[in-house]
C-alpha cells in the first residue's frame, strides 16, 4: 500500500523487481565458491588447463541488471591454449588442437584436431558431478554451456568453457565459447560490462533501475518479448544518445516506452560489433510491441497527469498497475 506515486515505485522496485540484496550477497559469495572448485579440478592431469587470468562472469546478473527471479548466473572459465589456435570462415571458428595436449585432443572430432566445444562441454559436466554441495550438472538447452544445479539454493550456474585469442590488428581480442553446434563463437562481455558501467555513470545511476523495470514490463503475458539482451541493448541506445534523464523513475519508463514503441522497428545492432542485427522479431511480434508499448505510454501519459496537474496520486497509481500489473501496490 502507498500514498504517493515514487512510494509506489519504491516499494514496487524493492519486493517484485530488483533482486533481493541479501540473496545477490549469497549468490556472489556461492559463485565464487564454485569458482574455486571448478579452479581446483587442475589438479587432475586428464583435466583441461585452466586459465583463471581470463575467467569473467557475464550476462544480466553480472551487468546488474537481471530482476527477479534470481535463477540463473552466468561465468565463463578459461581454458589455456597451450599451442591450439583457430580459424574463422564466416562467422563459423574452428579451434586446432596441438596434437601433444591429451585433455584437449581427447575433446576432439573423429580422425581430426578439431576441438569439438559439445565434448569440450561434457568433459565440464563430468568434472563438475563430483564437486561437492552440487546436485545435478548437465547440457543446458542452448547446448553451449554446462548447467549446475546447487543442492541449497534455488538459482543455476550456467558454466561456459572459454578461450582468449591473441590482439588482431584491431588491437582487439575475443573470447571464444561454444556455439551449440559443436564449433565456436567470438563474444566479448568485457564489451557489454563497460557500455552499462558508463553509461550508468553517464546518467549518474538512473541507468539500472530504469533497465530492470522495463524488463518486468517487457515479460508480463501482454504481447510477445523482445530478447532480454536485445532490449537492454536497445535502451542502451537511448541513453547513449541523451546527456540528461528525470530524477524520477516513472518518467523515465514513460519515455522509453514511447521509444521502444517507435524503435522496435529497426536494427538493433551488438554493441561487441560480432553479431550484427539482434532484432529477430517478426513483423507480427514488432506490431504487437509497439503497439502494446504505445498503448501504455498513453496511460503513462495519463498517469503523470494525474499525478502532476491534479495531484490525485490514487488514480495515478491505479493508472501505473493498468500498465505493471496486479502486483503493483495500491493506493492506501
Amino acid at each position: 500500500m502507498a500514498t504517493t506515486v515514487n512510494g509506489a515505485f519504491n516499494e514496487f522496485m524493492g519486493k517484485n523487481v530488483n533482486l533481493d540484496p541479501n540473496k545477490t550477497k549469497r549468490a556472489r559469495k556461492s559463485r565464487d565458491n564454485l569458482i574455486d572448485n571448478i579452479h581446483g579440478l587442475n589438479s587432475d592431469s586428464n583435466f583441461f588447463n585452466l586459465y583463471s587470468d581470463i575467467d569473467i562472469s557475464f550476462g544480466s546478473f553480472a551487468r546488474r541488471t537481471k530482476i527477479r527471479p534470481l535463477n540463473d548466473i552466468d561465468n565463463m572459465i578459461g581454458i589455456n591454449a597451450d599451442g591450439s589456435s583457430y580459424y574463422e570462415n564466416l562467422n563459423e571458428v574452428k579451434i586446432y588442437v596441438h596434437d601433444s595436449n591429451s585433455p584437449q585432443y581427447n575433446c576432439c572430432n573423429n580422425n581430426s584436431n578439431v576441438l569439438n566445444s559439445t565434448k569440450v562441454i561434457n568433459k565440464f559436466i563430468t568434472g563438475l558431478k563430483n564437486i561437492n554441495d552440487y546436485k545435478h550438472a548437465e547440457t543446458h538447452k542452448n547446448e553451449a554451456a554446462a548447467t549446475l544445479q546447487l543442492k541449497s539454493y534455488e538459482w543455476n550456474f550456467d558454466i561456459v568453457p572459454c578461450f582468449m585469442t591473441k590482439t588482431d590488428s584491431y588491437d582487439r581480442s575475443y573470447y571464444l565459447i561454444p556455439d551449440g553446434k559443436g564449433n565456436w563463437q567470438k563474444t566479448d562481455p568485457r564489451k557489454d560490462r563497460v557500455r552499462v558501467t558508463s553509461l550508468n555513470q553517464k546518467h549518474s545511476g538512473k541507468l539500472l533501475d530504469t533497465i530492470r523495470l522495463v524488463k518486468y514490463w517487457n515479460v508480463r503475458p501482454t504481447m510477445p518479448s523482445v530478447p532480454s539482451y536485445a532490449l537492454e541493448c536497445l535502451l542502451l541506445e537511448y541513453y547513449d544518445i541523451r546527456d540528461e534523464t528525470s530524477d524520477y523513475i516513472d518518467l523515465r519508463f514513460k519515455d522509453l516506452l514511447l521509444f521502444i514503441s517507435n524503435n522496435i522497428w529497426n536494427p538493433i545492432y551488438d554493441p561487441k560489433e560480432i553479431q550484427g542485427d539482434l532484432n529477430t522479431l517478426t513483423y507480427d511480434e514488432k506490431l504487437k510491441i509497439s503497439n502494446r508499448a504505445n498503448n501504455d505510454y498513453d496511460k503513462a501519459c495519463e498517469a503523470v497527469k494525474e499525478e502532476t496537474e491534479n495531484k490525485d496520486h490514487e488514480k495515478s497509481i491505479k493508472k501505473w498497475g493498468e500498465i505493471l500489473g496486479s502486483e503493483f501496490p495500491k493506493y492506501g
